[in-house]
Formats: C-alpha cells, sequence, structure tokens
C-alpha cells in the first residue's frame, strides 16, 4: 500500500534548558510539587478531564502517576522519581522539589554543564560520606527493642499527608495499628534467610478511623457465611485444621476452544466428565481429611455443596493478590492441576471463625505461627481513604528498610539546612588539590556548592505555606519556623519554640539567621555540632535508605538532564 502522506524527517532540539516552554514546564512542576509539600501541604485535585474519579492528594506517587506531559526533560525528571519511588515508596516529592533545584540552580551559572557535573558529583560524596559516619548530627539511630524511635518515624509518615485528614487521637492510633501489624510480620524463630511477612490491608469505608483494627492472620471476604452461624470445619486427630490452595478454575468449564480442538466420543459430556472429575478431587480431599479448601477461580456449585456435606469449608474467588498470602499463612501449594493431588501440597491451620465489621463478613483464618496479619483499615470518605491507604503502605515499607539499616534522619527540612552547613563550611576549607583533581578554579567550586546548598535550603523552604519567616542557626545548621503574623521580637528565641524536628529547643542562644532564597544562608563559621539529646516524644523523623537514595536520584537526574545536547522527536 502507498503511503498517503510522506514521512516526515525527524525533529532535533538543541539547548533544551533554554527554551521558554521547557523552562515553563519545569517551573510550573516544581510549584506544584513544592506546594504539596509537607504536613500543611496543600491538596491537589486530579481528574482526566475527560470524567472518572477524582483524585485528591498531595503524594508524590498519585501526583506524577496522574500528571501527563508531553515535554520529554519532565518525563525523564517523573520517571526516575517514579522509580525511586517504587523502590522506597516515600521520600518521592523530597527527591522531585531537589532535582528541580539543582536545575534551577545550576544552569543559571556561568560554569560549563561538564565541570557543574563533576563538581557536584564530589560535593554528593562529601555529603554521603557525612550521612553516614558516626559524627554525623542529623541521623538518629534506631533501636528495635525499643519503640520510642519507631513511634517518631510512624508518625511523621502518617502526618506528612493532609488528606487523610486525621486528627491526633487518631495518628496516635494508627501509628499503633502499623506498629503491631509490623511487628506481627517478623518471625520469632529467625533463620539464617528469614523474610518479613505482609500486612494485608482491608478496607471499611464510611466508619470512623479509630474503628480500625489489626489481626492476627488473614481475613478473606466471604459474603455467603453470617457471623451469627456456627462454624463447624473438620479437624484432624492433631485438632488443627487441613487446608489445600487451588490456583486452577474448578468451575467444570475447562475446556478453553481457542487451545484447539478435543475429540469427543457419542453419548459422551464433556461437561459431566468435567465434573466427575472435580467430585473425585472432592473425594480425595475429604478422605485426606481436608478442612478448608481455598480456590483463585470459580468453584462449581455441585462441588462446593458436596464438600459443605462433608465438613469441609469451600472458598472460591480469592484472587490472585492473596495467593501468595495465603501460601504463606497455611504451608500450602498452589495445586495447578485437578488431575493429580500430591499429600505434601496441604497446608494447616491452627483456628477458622468468622467475623463481622461494619455490613462485611470475613473468614479469619488463624495460624499457629503468623507472619500474616490483617489490617482493618477504615475512614469517612472514599478519597481519605485511598490516601490512607497509600499512606500505610508506605510506613510499613519505611519500617522494612529501617529494620535492613537501623538509621533515620532528622526531617523537618533540619536534614537539608543541616547538610548545606556542612558543605557551606567543607567546601570553604578543601586543599588546592582537590581543584586540580576536578580540573575546576576554587571561584567555580564555590559557585556550584553554593547552588547545591540552596538547592537543599529551596527542600526545606518547601515545607512553610503561610508567608512565615524561615530561620536557621550557626551552631547546629537546623531549620526554624517562625509562625505567620507573629509579632516583632527583640530575640529570636520568643518566636520559636522548637527546630523543624523538634530535637533541639530555644534554651541556648543559638545565633538564629534568615534562612534565605537565592543568596543562601551565612556561612557557618564551624562545622555544625551534633544535637545533645537524640529522642523525643515529637521528634520528626524521615526514612533513612529513602532519603539517602532520593538525594542520590535528585542529582544524578539533574545531571542527565544538564548534559543533554539534543532531543530527537518523531514527527511521524
Amino acid at each position: 500500500m502507498s503511503r498517503l502522506e510522506a514521512k516526515k524527517p525527524p525533529l532535533f532540539i538543541s539547548e533544551t534548558l533554554t527554551r521558554d516552554a521547557v523552562s515553563q514546564s519545569l517551573s510550573l512542576l516544581s510549584g506544584i510539587l513544592k506546594s504539596s509539600y509537607g504536613p500543611a501541604g496543600r491538596l491537589k485535585q486530579l481528574h482526566n478531564g475527560m470524567g472518572g474519579c477524582v483524585c485528591t492528594t498531595s503524594q508524590s506517587s498519585a501526583l506524577l502517576g496522574h500528571l501527563c506531559t508531553r515535554q520529554p526533560v519532565l518525563r525523564v525528571l517523573t520517571a526516575s522519581v517514579q522509580n525511586h519511588v517504587s523502590r522506597f515508596s516515600d521520600c518521592g516529592l523530597f527527591t522531585a522539589i531537589l532535582c528541580c533545584g539543582f536545575i534551577e540552580n545550576f544552569r543559571s551559572l556561568n560554569v560549563a554543564p561538564f565541570t557543574v557535573i563533576k563538581i557536584s558529583k564530589h560535593l554528593l560524596s562529601l555529603c554521603m560520606d557525612h550521612l553516614k559516619s558516626e559524627a554525623c548530627g542529623c541521623r538518629v539511630s534506631v533501636d528495635f527493642s525499643s519503640v520510642e524511635t519507631l513511634v517518631c518515624l510512624v508518625r511523621s509518615i502518617l502526618t506528612s499527608k493532609p488528606a487523610c485528614m486525621l486528627n491526633k487521637t487518631e495518628v496516635d492510633h494508627l501509628t499503633t495499628l502499623v506498629l503491631k501489624a509490623f511487628i506481627f510480620t517478623v518471625p520469632c524463630h529467625v533463620e539464617t534467610n528469614a523474610v518479613l511477612g505482609k500486612c494485608m490491608i482491608v478496607p471499611v469505608k464510611g466508619r470512623r478511623v479509630v474503628d480500625s483494627t489489626v489481626l492476627p492472620g488473614l481475613l478473606i471476604e466471604t459474603p455467603e457465611f453470617q457471623s451469627g452461624k456456627l462454624l463447624a470445619v473438620k479437624r484432624t486427630s492433631s485438632n488443627m485444621i487441613k487446608t489445600a490452595l487451588f490456583s486452577v478454575s474448578m468451575s467444570g468449564d475447562g475446556f478453553n476452544p481457542e487451545e484447539g480442538t478435543i475429540a469427543v466420543h457419542h453419548g459422551v459430556s464433556l461437561e459431566m466428565s468435567e465434573l466427575n472429575q472435580l467430585l473425585n478431587v472432592g473425594k480425595q480431599l475429604v478422605k485426606d481429611e481436608v478442612g478448608l479448601v481455598m480456590c483463585q477461580k470459580v468453584m462449581h456449585p455441585s462441588l462446593k455443596q458436596y464438600l459443605k456435606e462433608n465438613g469441609v469449608i469451600a472458598v472460591d474467588r480469592a484472587g490472585l493478590s492473596l495467593m501468595e498470602p495465603l501460601g504463606r499463612l497455611t504451608g500450602s501449594q498452589p495445586i495447578a492441576s485437578i488431575h493429580s493431588l500430591s499429600p505434601g501440597c496441604y497446608g494447616i491451620l491452627k483456628d477458622l471463625c468468622l467475623e463481622s465489621f461494619a455490613s462485611k463478613h470475613f473468614l479469619h483464618l488463624i495460624p499457629e505461627d503468623t507472619v500474616i496479619c490483617s489490617l482493618i483499615l477504615c475512614n469517612r470518605s472514599e478519597t481519605a481513604w485511598d490516601e490512607l491507604k497509600r499512606v500505610c503502605e508506605t510506613a510499613e515499607h519505611v519500617l522494612q528498610l529501617t529494620m535492613k539499616e537501623p538509621l533515620a534522619l532528622l526531617g523537618g527540612g533540619c536534614t537539608e539546612t543541616h547538610l548545606a552547613s556542612y558543605i557551606r563550611h567543607k567546601s570553604s576549607s578543601l586543599p588546592a588539590s582537590t581543584f586540580k583533581d576536578l580540573d575546576c578554579s576554587q571561584t567555580q567550586y564555590q559557585l556550584v556548592a553554593d547552588g547545591f546548598c540552596r538547592s537543599l535550603e529551596s527542600v526545606a523552604r518547601s515545607l512553610s505555606h503561610d508567608d512565615g519567616e524561615i530561620l536557621t542557626d550557626v551552631v547546629y545548621g537546623h531549620c526554624w519556623f517562625v509562625p505567620s503574623g507573629s509579632p516583632c521580637a527583640s530575640r529570636w528565641s520568643d518566636l520559636v519554640s522548637k527546630c523543624g524536628c523538634g530535637i533541639n529547643g530555644n534554651t541556648e542562644d543559638l545565633g538564629w539567621r534568615f534562612l534565605q532564597g537565592q543568596s543562601g544562608s551565612p556561612v557557618v563559621q564551624g562545622c555544625p555540632k551534633e544535637p545533645s539529646v537524640k529522642v523525643t516524644d515529637l521528634l520528626t523523623l524521615d526514612c533513612f535508605a529513602a532519603k539517602c537514595s532520593g538525594l542520590q536520584v535528585a542529582l544524578e537526574t539533574a545531571n542527565l538532564i544538564l548534559d543533554l545536547s539534543y532531543i530527537i522527536e518523531d514527527q511521524n
């Protein structure tokens, strides 16, 4: 077939960051992300313009997932941040805002991009070395033998998303539940390669948040079971419940015409043959003393009735998402064929009971040693519940990451301003050999270092949304927020009580200074000190692994974008 239209040549775009369209789009994205950041972040309502549901959120995963951009530069940025979030669940907005700050501050410098990239990588290495050193003043050790630090970490995550619409009582209640659920997923008997369990979130919308609860084991919604009825289940001689888990359809229509044709003898019913095979499976299950049969897909009504008459509980339509937790909970091996049953494929349960929450009925599977639990999560509206679900999943993932690396970073903007103070101090005392190794002048290094610090401080400034003053101190390099509309005072200590993370109070003169915009904060005379107190009841903490990764991803993505010379677009 001949072409109706001549093929167009590709479009070459050079000097992408100097183009007004790219600059405006980057500035707009940065503004959206900054205004969403932190506990006081402004909510965004997202929809596709063609109808459908509206998403109210301030979370990076939802924001970047719903935003559609045609700018290749922004696609690189959002894809990079989304990849970070998929791996760590936390610090998505931090990463995106910091990346935009790096791009904005570095591109305005009169320094070659190649030189900027080399210097910024050296600055990143200084930051990472500092964060991983024992002397780091913004790092907190997490002791899993005590819950105080874990409570601070979970509470910080829950309060960072205002769309959840939680009050203090609800935050405290959910913090306890998330920690309790996490503890359930930790194996009691530690092996060489111990694997954490899983918390399954059960949705109950339209109820109070304080009605939420956590139960060991697994809840399967079963409308056909009523909680008021006595549950009779077949047990083994050791008073345990033997279980079987099928991943294959047991509906009796196993033949798929798309797979080919089969020859059937005259007078033979394919459907009856399939049903007889299913009933033979049922007889084998009864003979093997199985008390609970679970099927990922549909189960034939006749088979369900036969199993019920023989004291076996049958649950079908379990769904793919429950197969892995069911296998871990019971020890069952998923059965992929109805033509062969191996005695080794069965699992066991300690008990089975019926539970009812709101108008929903559940079958509660109770194991002997649980690493699977169910978090019954309630919230007043569907929008708030969706946001709360994402937050609880993030909190669970952060606890898992923290168990692997038991550290946390101070939140509330204090880590960012502390790092900026540290880099300003460190960069002012580097030996001449450093500049020679980097093939740059000291002036170039200082310019890039200042842009690096201003980018970090821009993240801290993004936490303030009410036009209040933002301060930093010259002792610890922490961030301090002056409430909007505060009266004039001769001393800053009369206006601020605690720093952003809550670890430092105003009991001593810390030499507060304005956290400036483009000109940067004053150079700290010495290296910022480590606070004397480590944990308080209301400490704001961030995930160490997620924030360190976010810092690296933000700079690497910014450097990649700064290094772009051409964008080639196919116009066909």
